[in-house]
């Protein structure tokens, strides 16, 4: 059974779509290639809202479209495969409004700590791909099982925090720049970064089994997310070294 902890990239996924011939099915070149293109509209869209901002225009709007229109993009994407083709280029652009904006705002705040975070991700990326291909990670069944519970227990953690945050409570770890703050966040961002390489392994098996070709864009958004999803949590640790150390 091939597992992910990345919540788009559930058990069987690749295996449900069934086998198609082979000019007609999934490889990892073609899932490379369109995640390649959806890194490029969101940074592209990124690019525009951080324009903005600096000019002095407000980016509010766009902060909240990103959210919200990413969150329904994604929620297609997961639901309706077949139309992966054109919901994860809309994702894409969706969240690289949202990571514009907020990139873009913390930078002001934290000179320099974007282009770190970028850096990071990036390097994490690839130091992790190169650690798969060359099997230094193997991926058993007990690490498939081991990250999806500890991403689900992250994403619990954050749900109870954010239902908590309309009573005008927060979970303190979660945010603080304390020795704990730091820790959780080395954590999660330990946990993202995992998510990638168990990516890797089931876009792998997906196309080992002959999934159909449009199930490339599917394996791009599902990249994307944990892509994201390790930007975000690597600024979030940058900020709060910057506030430790203020």
């Amino acid at each position: 059974m091939m597992r992910s902890g990345n919540p788009a990239l559930t058990s069987d996924t690749f295996a449900m779509e069934g086998a198609v011939s082979p000019d007609q099915a999934m490889t990892i070149q073609g899932t490379v290639n369109k995640t390649a293109i959806t890194l490029l509209i969101a940074l592209a869209a990124a690019s525009y809202v951080w324009n903005q901002f600096f000019s002095g225009a407000p980016v509010h709007a766009y902060i909240m479209l990103g959210v919200f229109g990413g969150l329904v993009a994604a929620m297609v994407t997961i639901f309706k495969k077949t139309a992966a083709p054109y919901t994860t280029p809309i994702y894409g652009a969706l969240e690289g409004l949202f990571l514009g904006g907020l990139s873009a705002t913390l930078e002001m705040q934290y000179p320099g700590v974007v282009i770190q975070a970028v850096m990071l991700t990036f390097g994490t990326l690839f130091a992790l791909l190169a650690a798969y291909k060359s099997r230094l990670i193997e991926v058993t069944q007990n690490l498939r099982l081991g990250i999806a519970a500890a991403t689900g227990g992250i994403f619990l953690a954050y749900m109870a925090n954010m239902f908590m945050g309309f009573f005008g409570i927060q979970i303190p770890f979660i945010h603080g720049s304390g020795t704990i703050g730091i820790l959780f966040s080395l954590f999660v961002v330990g946990i993202a970064a995992f998510n990638l390489v168990l990516d890797f392994d089931f876009i792998e098996r997906g196309a080992e089994v002959g999934a159909p070709k449009y199930m490339e864009w599917y394996g791009a958004f599902g990249l994307t997310v944990t892509l994201i999803w390790l930007y975000i949590e690597i600024l979030r640790l940058l900020v709060k070294l910057r506030q430790r150390r203020a």
